[in-house]
């Protein structure tokens, strides 16, 4: 299922898509949106890019993320370590 929408909503879909647009066109406009998407996809690589090398020539620790998720893991497993024995007396 993707984004909700299953395989008979998804085929109505494209039905109208052929019906508006007619078969000829639909290369055209996929090409369109795969350029548009890959513009978005470069532009966003090259935010990232920027942030990242900004930020470690100002020295900024980029880690922070990676010791979060670790403490989230932590509680994580600490809190299964807990309830454990109660989901196993169902």
């Amino acid at each position: 299922m993707f984004l909700f929408i299953g395989g008979p909503e998804v085929f109505i879909i494209l039905l109208l898509v052929v019906m508006l647009f007619g078969a000829d066109k639909i290369p055209e406009i996929a090409r369109g949106l795969a350029k548009g998407i890959n513009q978005v996809k470069n532009a966003t690589n090259d935010i990232k890019r920027e942030i990242n090398s900004s930020a470690t020539k100002n020295g900024i620790d980029l880690d922070v993320t990676k010791d979060v998720k670790d403490a989230v893991d932590d509680v994580k497993s600490s809190i299964d370590d807990f309830t454990g024995p109660i989901k196993r007396m169902k």
